[in-house]
């Protein structure tokens, strides 16, 4: 239920296995993928967690990007893809933080990637173009971390998954019915009227996963939040590429090119909106972004705004991050859901993942099981303090 990038990976990945022998059906509200939070992505990877788990998953979507080409079989569509890595910034204002970075980055090391502390006096070398005079520590990894072309992988995933004979289509799922025991899912209705039976239902409706969980009798902690970006041009561009740096008051910007820069956030209040709820809110950025931005670079207090989107986080309420595979009592129906911001960069191994458990009833890669609803129904987050 959902072609957008979650669910195309998953279809994508399950005609990859050679042991999967069944038949694929995407059912899919808006063939078009104007509204989905695939499309208002602004299409970055870190390796940057505080979690072994979430690195790893980084880590294996910089090698799946690397490697496209040949993983689809050398078809020459496919674009060579690469990661810009110029980075994520998270600069620390104070010492309770700079302590997190310092954790972070032991784990982060631990896995393998590649984090480096920098002193104010560091960073002011490196990049001369930040006001430093509250900062103490900062935090950056310019291995596999920075802008790609999200966009082009979940074109190459939808199209061949197509090709290699997933079924499409534009529809809306309705309802769902259970069997009389309600420990399976037995067939979804359409909006079209269409009854379709299943073997398994993978809830791949991003900020709509809670509308869909509950036609199946089940509740989710996934709500659309709202982010907005800019894209703005400096009358003064820098003379060296722009990491993604994080202010300590959560707003972000870097590069996007051609003395042109982005920039993203969200208010004070986070409230959950509307799934149709795509309103910019001006204020916000007259008030908060733009004033954050030109006292953090000063280069930045003559700027215009070229273009601005707001998108949806699908945000898990629980901890911010995924939550995938089996319901525990409604065996067939399966999670894809709550990636809080996270979902393209972890696409490629949440769609690996989800392929693992309907072709062979367990994970053959990374085991996921650590974000199984079981921790919703518990109340036990993971922690992560990595979030943006």
């Amino acid at each position: 239920v959902g072609g957008a990038i979650m669910g195309s990976s998953a279809a994508w990945f399950l005609t990859d296995m050679p042991d999967f022998d069944g038949s694929v059906l995407v059912v899919e509200r808006d063939p078009n993928y104007a509204a989905c939070s695939t499309a208002h992505t602004n299409s970055c990877i870190r390796q940057q967690f505080s979690t072994e788990l979430n690195i790893r998953i980084s880590q294996f979507t910089a090698e799946f990007i690397n490697t496209l080409r040949d993983r689809m079989g050398g078809d020459e569509r496919v674009p060579d893809l690469s990661i810009k890595s110029f980075g994520y910034l998270y600069l620390a204002d104070t010492e309770a933080f700079a302590e997190v970075l310092r954790r972070n980055q032991t784990v982060q090391r631990a896995a393998g990637a590649g984090t480096v502390l920098m002193t104010a006096e560091e960073i002011a070398a490196a990049y001369p173009f930040y006001n430093l005079d509250d900062i103490l520590l900062g935090s950056i990894n310019t291995v596999d971390e920075g802008y790609w072309d999200g966009h082009a992988l979940f074109d190459c995933l939808r199209r061949q998954a197509r090709e290699r004979g997933v079924e499409y289509v534009a529809n809306e799922v309705v309802a769902i019915t259970r069997n009389a025991a309600g420990t399976r899912v037995e067939s979804v209705t359409l909006a079209s009227g269409e009854v379709i039976a299943c073997g398994h239902v993978v809830n791949a409706s991003g900020p709509r996963a809670a509308r869909t969980a509950a036609m199946a009798g089940i509740e989710v902690p996934v709500e659309p939040r709202k982010r907005y970006s800019w894209v703005f041009r400096a009358e003064r561009p820098l003379d060296r590429v722009l990491p993604l740096t994080i202010d300590p008051s959560g707003v972000h910007v870097r590069e996007y090119g051609g003395g042109t820069y982005l920039a993203g956030g969200n208010g004070a209040e986070d409230p959950a909106v509307d799934v149709d709820d795509f309103a910019m809110d001006h204020a916000l950025w007259q008030d908060h972004i733009w004033p954050t931005l030109a006292a953090r670079i000063p280069a930045f207090e003559a700027i215009r705004v070229e273009s601005e989107w707001a998108g949806h986080y699908a945000m898990n309420t629980l901890d911010q991050n995924a939550i995938i595979g089996p319901h525990p009592h409604v065996e067939n129906f399966l999670f894809l859901n709550g990636f809080s911001g996270h979902g393209l960069q972890q696409s490629p191994a949440m769609g690996r993942a989800t392929a693992e458990w309907l072709t062979y009833g367990g994970y053959r890669s990374f085991d996921m099981t650590p974000f199984h609803y079981d921790r919703i129904v518990r109340g036990e987050p993971i922690v992560e303090r990595a979030v943006i």
